[in-house]
């Protein structure tokens, strides 16, 4: 945790001493989510969890083809279990929010009208809302409907605090328009307890830099 916040007050500082216009962007698309270290059972049933991302960011010049995106972003993020099969037939849905600051080294390569990017970097994720809901028949137990996800350090909470890498790459057109894909990898645990699991997301989006 130590080495991601002191990359990110580094990469802020860089930032701050950057002598070219600074530019804006919103981008916002599809998150598909998933947790880390299914058991050998689980992972016959894990799929891609859908939601959304929302992310507004400042893109500060460094060097010749070469940025700093400091941001802020709105995750959904998460994790699903799809049961068909062996007496069961339903889903176990896990929902979470989270709100994401993410800075990140970004390459331009001129192609064509516009440039191809490609980028990565550390993120810090703050967790605010969530919900587990389950849909028909998944075991022996799990009765249908929703609980909220508590958020703190006990055996049965999610942790508050989650950090992890970015990886993105995509295009941007020479008015300004983005299309974007992204890998979130957490790097931090996401329970207190039992066998550690951490966040993987899978992101497509479109958005604009002006």
């Amino acid at each position: 945790m130590k080495k991601i916040l002191l990359s990110l007050g580094t990469a802020l500082l860089m930032a701050a001493g950057a002598q070219a216009q600074t530019s804006w962007g919103l981008k916002a698309g599809v998150n598909l989510g998933k947790y880390s270290n299914p058991s050998d059972i689980e992972k016959d049933y894990q799929v891609m969890n859908p939601s959304f991302y929302v992310t507004g960011f400042a893109d500060l010049p460094v060097a010749s083809q070469f940025s700093i995106q400091p941001g802020v972003s709105l995750q959904g993020k998460g994790n699903k279990f799809k049961y068909d099969g062996d007496g069961l037939d339903g889903t176990f849905t896990t929902n979470v929010m989270s709100i994401e600051v993410p800075v990140n080294a970004v390459y331009w390569i001129p192609a064509g009208s516009g440039n191809v990017f490609l980028g990565a970097g550390p993120y810090i994720g703050f967790n605010i809302s969530g919900k587990n809901k389950i849909k028909g028949n998944v075991g022996d137990g799990f009765g249908e409907g929703e609980s909220d996800i508590n958020f703190g350090s006990g055996d049965d909470e999610m942790k508050v605090i989650e950090a992890g890498a970015n990886f993105m790459a995509g295009y941007k057109l020479s008015n300004g328009f983005l299309i974007n894909a992204g890998y979130g990898l957490g790097l931090t645990a996401l329970n207190n307890t039992g066998d550690k699991f951490s966040n993987r997301v899978l992101s497509f989006g479109v958005g604009f830099q002006f």
